[in-house]
């Protein structure tokens, strides 16, 4: 019993280290797991998935499990910033990591593509295979009308500054798309799908969005990911002076808040597409409810988007709408400007 306690104290002890107090694949602070294959600690999340890869990994609690001595002096001799040296020395600048917050495909995905196929070791002398930014293949894409998803065959080239989709072989692509507007982002819940993705562009002043997935996990974070390299690619050119780092956020977004409000106030000539949202200090503001003067037919609740040059309505479905927009537009709002 004392050389339990003594070795779950060593154990403890090794997550004060530099890089341990962290998950080593996720980022997550409650690093309370560990894969002594590896030499790694790890969140409660990511053991789940280490477990299902026992050829490279095997996982025990810090906590509720024995550890042998051998095991402790092996994690003892390893750790967190020894591991992320050698399995994560040539992660394109592109590539994306995940967080303990995003869904399951692009984590377990990050940790088969780092210990299983050992994609980013120094040793890789092949390229990555995203990284041309061109890629090629089926998807499953939800329709307009049906709501059913079809096969459809997608083309990225980042040479031609395009992503097209096809609905028939014979006939010219469905849409040609600009990788200068492209954006795409994991929506499993919104599309139903473990491996669900959205690709949003802009066409004709319009937003659009595209709902696709694939079977293979494999294959659908490939797609997020030659997105990514062809979103890198187009920024790297466009904007060379600007450093890597502030590049790199601006490769694909993940939105906020996403849905449908009713749009009220002055009608526009044409359609806005997007209202600009500053900071509190130059004017903006979200205020729950309508302006005065305003009338509005329907009993809903609304939303008044103060700019500095005029104020924007929406009307929400339900009370929750509201507070949760609004709970996301002070949250941008609260946010300083980047360059």
């Amino acid at each position: 019993m004392m050389d339990r306690d003594r070795n779950k104290s060593l154990l403890l002890e090794l997550l004060r280290a530099p890089g341990n107090d962290r998950c080593a694949d996720c980022g997550a602070a409650d690093t309370e797991w560990a894969s002594y294959k590896l030499g790694i600690f790890i969140c409660l999340n990511c053991s789940g998935i280490h477990r299902n890869l026992p050829q490279i990994s095997r996982v025990k609690s810090l906590r509720l499990d024995f550890w042998e001595n051998d095991l402790i002096e092996f994690m003892k001799s390893h750790g967190n910033l020894c591991a992320k040296a050698k399995y994560e020395a040539k992660v394109p600048p592109y590539y994306y990591i995940p967080q303990s917050k995003d869904c399951l495909v692009l984590r377990e995905q990050w940790i088969r593509a780092k210990y299983e196929r050992e994609e980013f070791v120094a040793t890789q002398v092949c390229q990555h295979p995203c990284s041309a930014g061109s890629r090629e293949g089926f998807l499953w894409k939800r329709g307009r009308e049906s709501r059913q998803f079809q096969k459809r065959r997608f083309v990225l080239s980042a040479g031609e500054g395009v992503m097209k989709y096809y609905v028939k072989e014979s006939k010219s692509p469905k849409a040609i798309i600009s990788i200068e507007t492209l954006n795409a982002m994991f929506q499993t819940e919104k599309i139903k799908h473990a491996h669900g993705l959205q690709i949003t562009y802009h066409t004709d002043g319009q937003t659009r969005n595209l709902f696709v997935y694939h079977e293979s996990g494999k294959e659908i974070v490939d797609w997020f990911n030659a997105i990514r390299a062809a979103r890198y690619h187009y920024l790297r050119t466009t904007f060379p002076a600007v450093p890597e780092p502030e590049l790199i956020p601006r490769i694909t977004r993940n939105y906020i808040k996403e849905g449908y409000m009713e749009k009220t106030g002055p009608k526009d000539a044409f359609e806005q597409g997007r209202v600009f949202i500053g900071r509190m200090d130059e004017g903006y503001e979200v205020r729950a409810g309508f302006p005065q003067g305003v009338q509005v037919k329907k009993r809903k609740p609304g939303i008044t988007v103060v700019t500095p040059t005029r104020e924007f309505v929406f009307m929400c479905e339900t009370d929750r709408e509201q507070r949760e927009w609004i709970d996301a537009l002070n949250g941008v709002l609260a946010q300083p400007l980047t360059g």
